[in-house]
């Protein structure tokens, strides 16, 4: 069995003799439809939502994390569950579309009166399902790195945010591949935000703006925009493209000779699952800024990663988000035991400081605004299709979403 559902044995354990008796059993709505949680719900089962697209441009990547969440889930039941309670996952399809994350978000809440919600991959998704959360009290575990700029009381953030990923990828670019930097990222708030904050600290540290283009989710033809790469003659592209336009930009950049020998691209969205649909052979050489690889070698990895292709097939891969995707939901057990109820306030409470052992390491969430603590580490693609890291920061990272630690980032706003 896996080392995290050992560890949540032991957890049970120690917390579940001291759980206090919840005042009330069942769920309510108030007259305006806005749900409200009571400690514990009647039955054998405690509903947990999970909420990713499963259709759309953004399915390569997201049909994963539910994959993971759902072997998270299995593990945590085969184990006895969460407060003596089977968890019952409502799967909902969020079709790559903001407006349905936000009613599927809402639904989750309201009708199906789940516990959780285990969700979400672009921030224009989490934007969108951020205010249902926060008007209902609900609480959404995010597990993808993100701009920053952002902490809300109801959302758990599992993803690194800027400072546990964009911010070291540049300060590594600058020192080893070269000044001059071209932003590629898809057109909605992730890429934009990202970028500012990129510009800013180019500016501090002396490098230099030779390009910047967005395109939409989805976007396939790229030759005009590599054209206007090619002339602006940058040492590296910065990417921020999410979703299946990856597939076509690297193809194309390929096409016409460009390779990671003559202009290496470093990439924030595209982790090992992204690659194998991309080719292995098209994005060697390239880099990546995550938090976790599949070829981490630690025992507790090497087991996940055996256990993750046992059951869902050889040719399946991990990567950080699918790992973030996996950890949280034993996170949000192990908070719900430690409070000894499922109330989203208390399992909050809970939750400030708690630590769970992870494939990556060790994961704690940081009281101070419901982030993780991450190591960074910036990776070389293999032509397989792995990823060998080739520097890390050596210790995790305190979470700083708004940058109040770096004084170059000042000028920059929320929601920019």
């Amino acid at each position: 069995m896996a080392l995290l559902t050992l560890m949540f044995v032991v957890l049970t354990a120690c917390v579940g003799e001291n759980a206090a008796e919840p005042a009330k059993t069942g769920a309510e709505s108030t007259s305006d439809g806005t749900a409200t949680k009571t400690e514990k719900p009647e039955g054998d089962t405690v509903k947990v939502g999970i909420l990713h697209s499963l259709s759309g441009t953004m399915a390569i990547s997201e049909v994963s994390l539910r994959n993971a969440e759902m072997m998270a889930i299995e593990e945590i039941n085969a184990a006895g569950g969460v407060l003596g309670k089977q968890i019952e996952p409502i799967i909902e399809d969020g079709a790559s579309d903001w407006p349905t994350f936000a009613e599927k978000a809402k639904k989750l809440l309201q009708s199906d009166q789940v516990a959780t919600v285990f969700g979400g991959w672009t921030s224009a998704s989490r934007k969108a399902m951020l205010p249902v959360f926060e008007q209902n009290n609900g609480l959404l575990w995010y597990p993808v790195q993100y701009e920053g700029m952002e902490s809300s009381p109801n959302i758990m953030y599992t993803g690194a945010t800027t400072n546990q990923q964009i911010v070291p990828a540049v300060d590594w670019l600058l020192e080893n591949k070269g000044k001059k930097m071209f932003l590629l990222g898809s057109d909605y708030v992730f890429p934009r935000t990202a970028n500012n904050i990129i510009k800013a600290q180019l500016k501090a540290k002396g490098g230099e703006l030779v390009g910047e283009e967005y395109t939409a989710l989805g976007h396939t033809d790229y030759s005009t925009l590599i054209s206007k790469i090619k002339a602006a003659k940058p040492d590296v592209v910065f990417n921020t493209l999410n979703g299946d336009s990856n597939v076509a930009f690297f193809k194309q950049l390929k096409d016409v000779g460009i390779t990671a020998e003559n202009l290496p691209v470093l990439s924030v969205s595209i982790a090992e699952e992204e690659i194998r649909g991309i080719g292995g052979d098209v994005v060697a050489g390239h880099y990546t800024s995550w938090n976790y690889y599949q070829t981490l070698d630690t025992a507790e990895n090497n087991d996940w990663v055996a256990n993750f292709k046992a059951k869902y097939g050889d040719e399946v891969v991990t990567d950080d988000p699918i790992e973030a995707a996996y950890f949280a939901v034993y996170l949000w057990a192990a908070a719900a035991e430690k409070a000894g109820s499922f109330d989203v306030d208390a399992v909050k409470e809970a939750a400030k400081g708690i630590e769970v052992s992870a494939p990556g390491g060790t994961v704690k969430i940081d009281g101070d605004n419901q982030h993780t603590y991450k190591v960074v580490r910036i990776g070389e693609i293999r032509e397989d299709g792995l990823i060998d890291e080739v520097w890390n920061s050596g210790e995790t990272v305190k979470p700083d979403p708004y940058l109040e630690n770096y004084d170059w980032a000042a000028s920059v706003k929320p929601g920019e």
